[in-house]
C-alpha cells in the first residue's frame, strides 16, 4: 500500500529564511532604491508566521499610503514564497531618506531658476500680529464706549456723559474745518497712522529675512541676515593679518570693514574681497547682494619691506655697515666723557 506524498514528511522553513524573505520583500514594494530595509523578526509557528522589519522611506512622501503598500507587500510575497500564512507583517519605519535627484533634473534645475527669476522668490508674509492687536483693542474699547453712552441715553433716558459732551463741543471749535492748529495735528495723526497700516498690510515685513533660491517648486527658504553677518564675519576673520572685522548686511547689500596688522595691504584688500564674495555665493541667496569691502591699516602697521632691500645707508652696492653693538656704544660715551674732564681739568689748571 503506497502512502500519500503529504503523508510522508513535512517541510520545515527556518524563521531566518522568513526574516530574509520578508526583509528582501520590504524592499520589492517601492521602486527600486527607495526603500531601505534593516534587521528584521520572525516568528513561525506551525504552518503560521509573523513578521515585521523596520525600513526607511523616501523623502518626501506620504507615510500611510507607503506603509501600507511596504506592509501588504510584505505579507503577500512572504506568505507566496513560504507557503505559510501571514496574517499581518508589522512594518516600523525608523528614517526618512531624501530621494537623490536624477541627472536630467539636477541639470535642468539651474535653467528653471534662472528662467523664473525673482518671481519665484520672496520674504514670507508676517501675520502683524501686534499691530492687529493694539489696532483691534484701540477701535474696541473707543466703539464700546461710544455704544454704552448712547444705549444709556436712549433705552434708559439719561444725559449724555459729560466726556462724551466736550468731545463734542471740542471737535466743534477745534475741528479740522476751524483752522487751529490742534485740530490739524490731529487730522494729520489720523492720516499718518492710516498710511501706517496700509503699508504694513501691503508689504510682507519680516526685513531681516533675505530669500534665497528655491531648491524646487514649491519650496521656500529664507536666511536670517545675522546669520549672513556671522559667515562674512568668520571668513574675513581667516584671511591673514586681520585683526579686527566688523559687518553690516542689509536687504540689497553687505558692507565690510577691516583692520590690518600686518602683511601687504594689496594682497589683503583681494584676500577679503574673495573670501566675501566665496561666503555671499554659499549662502545661496535669491538676489545677488552688493558688496562693500573696505581694508584699512592699524596705526601700528608697518609696510612689509621687500626681500633684498638694502637698509644701510651706504651707496648702492655696497656693503651695509654694521650697526654699534651695546658694548661699543657704551665704551665711545665713556671715552667722551674722560675727554671732557681732563679738558676742563686742564683748563682750570691753567687759570
Amino acid at each position: 500500500m503506497s502512502v500519500p506524498a503529504a503523508d510522508r514528511g513535512a517541510t520545515t522553513v527556518a524563521e531566518r529564511a522568513v526574516r530574509r524573505i520578508a526583509e528582501r520583500a520590504a524592499t520589492e514594494a517601492l521602486p527600486p532604491g527607495e526603500v531601505l530595509a534593516a534587521r528584521g523578526a520572525a516568528a513561525v509557528r506551525g504552518r503560521r508566521a509573523r513578521v515585521s522589519v523596520a525600513v526607511t522611506l523616501p523623502y518626501p512622501t506620504v507615510l500611510d499610503d507607503a506603509g501600507e503598500r511596504v506592509r501588504s507587500h510584505v505579507a503577500d510575497r512572504t506568505a507566496g514564497l513560504t507557503g505559510l500564512v501571514v496574517p499581518s507583517a508589522r512594518v516600523r519605519v525608523r528614517a526618512l531618506r531624501v530621494r537623490e535627484p536624477k541627472q536630467g533634473a539636477e541639470a535642468a534645475a539651474p535653467v528653471a531658476r534662472a528662467g523664473r527669476g525673482r518671481s519665484g522668490a520672496g520674504r514670507p508674509w508676517s501675520q502683524r500680529r501686534v499691530p492687529a492687536a493694539v489696532s483691534a483693542f484701540g477701535c474696541a474699547a473707543v466703539c464700546g464706549a461710544f455704544l454704552y453712552d448712547v444705549v444709556r441715553v436712549h433705552a434708559v433716558g439719561r444725559p449724555p456723559a459729560r466726556w462724551r459732551a466736550r468731545l463734542m463741543e471740542w471737535l466743534v471749535t477745534h475741528g479740522p474745518d476751524s483752522g487751529v492748529w490742534p485740530g490739524l495735528v490731529s487730522a494729520g495723526a489720523v492720516f499718518l497712522l492710516g498710511v501706517w497700516l496700509l503699508v504694513l498690510a501691503l508689504t510682507p515685513g519680516r526685513r531681516r529675512l533675505l530669500p534665497m533660491a528655491a531648491p524646487a517648486e514649491g519650496v521656500r527658504a529664507v536666511l536670517d541676515r545675522r546669520a549672513v553677518s556671522a559667515l562674512l564675519r568668520d571668513a574675513v576673520a581667516e584671511v591673514p593679518g586681520i585683526t579686527r572685522v566688523r559687518v553690516r548686511v542689509g536687504r540689497r547689500g553687505a558692507r565690510v570693514r577691516a583692520r590690518l596688522g600686518f602683511g601687504g595691504l594689496e594682497s589683503a584688500r583681494r584676500a577679503v574681497t574673495e573670501a566675501c564674495e566665496e561666503a555671499l555665493g554659499a549662502c545661496g541667496l535669491a538676489r545677488p547682494s552688493r558688496l562693500r569691502a573696505r581694508v584699512r591699516t592699524d596705526p601700528l602697521w608697518r609696510a612689509p619691506t621687500p626681500p633684498g632691500a638694502n637698509t644701510g645707508s651706504g651707496p648702492a652696492g655696497s656693503p651695509a655697515s654694521p650697526s654699534p653693538t651695546p658694548d661699543a656704544t657704551t665704551a665711545t660715551t665713556a671715552t667722551t666723557a674722560t675727554t671732557a674732564t681732563t679738558a676742563t681739568t686742564q683748563g682750570s689748571s691753567r687759570a
